[in-house]
């Protein structure tokens, strides 16, 4: 049975899937948005596009036995040595959306809003690429919307924040550096929260819960988890018992 979770569905941060829960967040983030910001402000989808060079599959090295048939091929005249069969890095191009909300009237970008895949949170280069973003809004005049639903990497730099499974991050440029956090944990609601535009302008809520709800229902997500296995990246033998309970 598909339980119902109070606050984030851990099983969609299985990187099978991560990658389509991010491009439904970011497209129903811009059509909710469009829908009560226009028309002084549009939300535009933006991409991120740089090539990062990965392992493919799962394990880092895969070995395996030859067999009887490849043993029966070798030439007869001379023995070879036995190699190992593993995996090598490969560059592979990873596009990431993130959005835009531009002042109509002028083109202007008043708010960038992100979203972040694992890649940004561990070392290489959809790390760096993402952090000089990062560093490039928070020395810009644009506010900063940063959204964390990923338990496994490093959380990105702040003073006077709280341990917590996920974040949302909202800088506002008129009261930098202070800006707002909300921290939450696996069994807590997702936050509800003002998205910042020019100062004096009425700031829509943003409500993450019915975002990530609608996603997970337009995505048919539902078909592509077994609930009765434990989520990916893993969460502790009480969670799992938990989430048993929904």
């Amino acid at each position: 049975m598909q339980p119902k979770f109070p606050g984030m569905n851990p099983y969609l941060e299985n990187p099978e899937l991560w990658s389509e829960v991010h491009f439904g967040l970011i497209a129903v983030l811009a059509r909710t948005l469009n829908a009560v910001i226009t028309p002084k402000y549009r939300a535009a989808v933006e991409k991120r596009v740089y090539s990062d060079s990965l392992l493919v599959g799962i394990p880092d090295v895969s070995v395996f036995q030859r067999g009887n048939e490849a043993a029966e091929l070798q030439p007869t005249t001379a023995t070879l040595s036995e190699p190992l069969i593993v995996t090598v890095p490969i560059a592979a191009e990873t596009q990431e959306r993130f959005l835009e909300i531009r002042e109509v009237g002028t083109g202007t970008v008043v708010t960038v809003v992100e979203v972040l895949s694992p890649k940004n949170k561990r070392a290489g280069e959809g790390k760096s690429k993402y952090d000089a973003k990062r560093h490039a809004v928070l020395s810009s005049t644009a506010n900063l919307v940063e959204i964390d639903l990923l338990r496994t990497g490093e959380p990105k730099p702040m003073a006077g924040g709280v341990p917590s499974d996920y974040r949302v991050l909202v800088s506002r440029v008129n009261r930098r550096p202070a800006a707002e956090l909300y921290p939450f944990n696996l069994r807590e609601p997702l936050p509800r929260f003002l998205l910042p535009l020019r100062p004096r302008d009425q700031e829509p809520v943003v409500d993450l819960q019915a975002i990530l709800e609608r996603v997970y229902q337009e995505a048919a997500l539902d078909l592509a988890i077994d609930y009765s296995q434990p989520p990916v990246p893993p969460v502790s033998d009480d969670d799992f018992a938990w989430i048993q309970t929904l």
